[in-house]
Formats: C-alpha cells, sequence, structure tokens
C-alpha cells in the first residue's frame, strides 16, 4: 500500500459526481443513505464518543459506516458522505486498519484540521456529493449569491439538507 502524500482533490469530486450520474439523482437533496446502501455499504446510527462524528470499517469483507446519532441530522449526512467517501477512494487503508486491529479511519480532531490528505479528500467528495455542482447549477443559475445574505444560505441549505457553513463553503468552490 501506498501512503496518499497529496490529495486528488479534482478525482475526488468526480467520484462524487459520477455517483449522482449513476444513481441518476436530479433533485435535492440528494439520498446519500439510498446511495450508501446502492453500494452495498451498511450504514449504522449510534451514541459515539465526543466529537467523534463517525467512522468507515471493514470487517470480513462487509463495508460498514457508522454515524454519531447524538448530531444534528445535517451533521450527520456530511458525516456520512465524508465516510463514504473513504469506502469509495480509501478501501485499502480500512483493509489494512481492520487487519492491523487499529479499526477505522475517524471523523475527529484531525481531519477537521484539513492537513490529512485522505480527510482532505473525503471532504471534497462529501461536499460535491451532498452539493453536487449540476444540482447547485440548476438551482442557482448564473445568479451570484451574496455569502453574507444569511437568509438566502439558509434557503439552499434547507433544500440541500446541509449547514449552512458547508453551504457557504461550497458555494465558494462553486465561484459564487
Amino acid at each position: 500500500m501506498t501512503k496518499l502524500s497529496r490529495p486528488d482533490i479534482s478525482a475526488a469530486r468526480a467520484d462524487a459526481e459520477s455517483l449522482i450520474a449513476r444513481f441518476e439523482i436530479n433533485t435535492a437533496p440528494v439520498p446519500v443513505e439510498r446511495i450508501a446502501r446502492r453500494l452495498d455499504v451498511q450504514v449504522r446510527y449510534a451514541p459515539l464518543d465526543g466529537d467523534l462524528s463517525g467512522m468507515a470499517y471493514i470487517a470480513e469483507g462487509v463495508r460498514i459506516i457508522g454515524v454519531n446519532s447524538l448530531h444534528h441530522s445535517t451533521r450527520q449526512r456530511f458525516t456520512l458522505a465524508h465516510e463514504l467517501a473513504h469506502i469509495c477512494r480509501h478501501e485499502d487503508i480500512l483493509q489494512d486498519a481492520v487487519h492491523l486491529d487499529r479499526g477505522s479511519l475517524r471523523r475527529d480532531w484531525l481531519s477537521t484540521q484539513g492537513t490529512d490528505p485522505y480527510e482532505q479528500e473525503a471532504n471534497a467528495f462529501a461536499s460535491s456529493l451532498l452539493m453536487p455542482r449540476v444540482l447547485l447549477e440548476a438551482i442557482v443559475g448564473e445568479r451570484v449569491i451574496d455569502l453574507e445574505d444569511d437568509d438566502a444560505i439558509g434557503v439552499l441549505a434547507r433544500r440541500f439538507r446541509v449547514s449552512q457553513a458547508a453551504m457557504r463553503f461550497r458555494l465558494m468552490q462553486y465561484g459564487h
């Protein structure tokens, strides 16, 4: 196994967009749990310790994502999409982690720092999966959204069932 030294953000976004096309998702919110099931990934919700949002692991060939049921629903959706990225893009790491009894890739303090290339890819994948460019274009079109307009951001965030912070960040990537 080769350690990932640099994230491939473009490939992560392309992988997410390919799932949107593959499963013919054409309306928001994106049914991320249904996508996971169609990829034969089991999703389990449970109260997790501290600020641990979720985990992805493979046990005896079964791909599993755990999501912290104590977190807000929009956080749970982002966590699920993030962990799905690890399943789709970093399966070799998960295999090693289980084999070595290390358990899982975690959503924790390290992942929020934006320095780990696996976490950077997973965040880009999650953002593109939950707020795909094609659906943003269909809804926003050529309009410029004021990133300081809480009402406008709130409307879009509710439509995509994501946090306002996630929507702002995605709109910055989208070019607004």
